[in-house]
């Protein structure tokens, strides 16, 4: 019989893929999995035809389409008084998850310390055990923000990485200037790499700026930074991101880039390009747009048991549930799928070391409807 050694030995299936597959199973309101159940923007679909139709699905260039990279690093320069170049510093990838991948598979070697913040997104830490590292949990202090004075305590001469992830799921939580200004006092002057998450960088609320490392000079020079298209164009299923990294750092990336995916759909890219050109405005308006939707949750929500401190941004809402239940999260997320007919995610899996909180966190990304029938359930509870 054939004998396999895992390099996983400890996972499972996903969370996110676990929920949705019950939320189908129970015909329920599926607000755990982070995508939209409204459409592309129809002029977007409308250029993906056009593409398609022209020809354009041969492989691109493995660093993504050039008109696509341009677009980038337009909008970039536009946002965040940053220029980076595209031929050398932008590389198109399939999703955010492989981006993610790959930039730690390129630089973390065996026995490299990677710190990551708890509660902390799923994919981050397989990454870092299959390229020989060790994730080191810090966790976010009691409203989701970064103890700085943790994060000193847990660097030592092993640190090659330091990931963060804003805005922040599962938390909703962002980053602010003092927050770069402490990252960069703290990386300076060492061999540290940032690794920067931004794919929810377009869902920031309350009129407040992104707080992007693409905006501090010391801290680009030695980051990675994943953007994702399918987040801000409602098209998740694409999986269409890009990593931005210095030249140097994007050589390494590529070296990696290219034996897991080498590239990425060819008229998906033009036709993104097309439209970042011609409606900048989607990106610029989104912000608005998913702070309605949160609102229209929290407005739906004030009748209910549940604790909720609005997101600052992402299309998520954490819930505290301890009013209603003494279930542990996962229990909860379970009946509230199973019995009740709303999905949600369990915070508990996000974190290394058990917490005592009651939390789920619900996405809010979808039709006002989806939003106002799911509240009615959880309002009766």
């Amino acid at each position: 019989m054939l004998k396999i050694a895992s390099k996983l030995p400890h996972l499972g299936t996903t969370i996110f893929t676990v929920m949705s597959q019950m939320a189908s199973e129970y015909k329920a309101i599926n607000l755990s999995q982070g995508y939209p159940d409204f459409d592309v923007p129809e002029p977007l679909l409308a250029l993906m035809t056009k593409y398609l139709n022209a020809g354009m699905n041969q492989y691109p260039p493995m660093t993504g389409v050039p008109y696509l990279r341009q677009q980038i690093a337009v909008k970039v320069e536009n946002l965040y008084n940053c220029k980076v170049d595209s031929e050398t510093e932008i590389t198109v990838t399939s999703g955010a998850t492989e981006a993610l991948f790959v930039a730690i598979q390129a630089t973390i070697q065996a026995d490299d310390d990677v710190i990551v913040f708890d509660p902390v997104y799923d994919s981050y830490e397989p990454a870092i055990q299959l390229a020989g590292g060790r994730a080191i949990h810090v966790p976010l202090d009691d409203q989701f923000n970064i103890n700085w004075g943790l994060v000193r305590a847990a660097m030592t001469s092993r640190t090659r990485m330091i990931i963060v992830n804003s805005p922040h799921n599962p938390s909703g939580s962002t980053l602010k200037s003092d927050d770069l200004d402490q990252l960069q006092a703290l990386t300076e002057d060492t061999n540290i790499i940032v690794l920067s998450d931004e794919v929810y960088e377009h869902m920031v609320f309350n009129g407040l700026p992104h707080e992007s490392i693409l905006t501090r000079p010391k801290l680009k020079e030695r980051a990675f930074v994943v953007s994702s298209f399918g987040k801000t164009y409602h098209a998740t299923g694409w999986k269409v991101a890009y990593c931005i990294a210095p030249e140097a750092l994007s050589k390494e990336f590529r070296k990696v880039h290219q034996y897991v995916t080498f590239t990425t759909h060819t008229p998906t890219q033009w036709a993104l390009a097309e439209y970042m050109e011609s409606h900048p405005e989607h990106y610029l308006e989104l912000p608005q747009f998913y702070q309605a939707k949160r609102d229209l949750f929290l407005e739906e929500m004030k009748d209910s048991r549940f604790k909720l401190a609005p997101s600052q941004g992402t299309y998520f809402q954490l819930a505290d549930y301890g009013e209603i239940s003494e279930k542990s999260d996962v229990e909860f997320a379970n009946w509230l799928t199973q019995e009740m007919g709303v999905a949600a995610i369990p915070i508990s899996v996000f974190y290394a070391k058990p917490v005592s909180g009651r939390h789920v966190r619900f996405c809010f990304a979808k039709d006002d409807s989806t939003i106002k029938a799911a509240c009615k359930i959880l309002r009766e509870l």
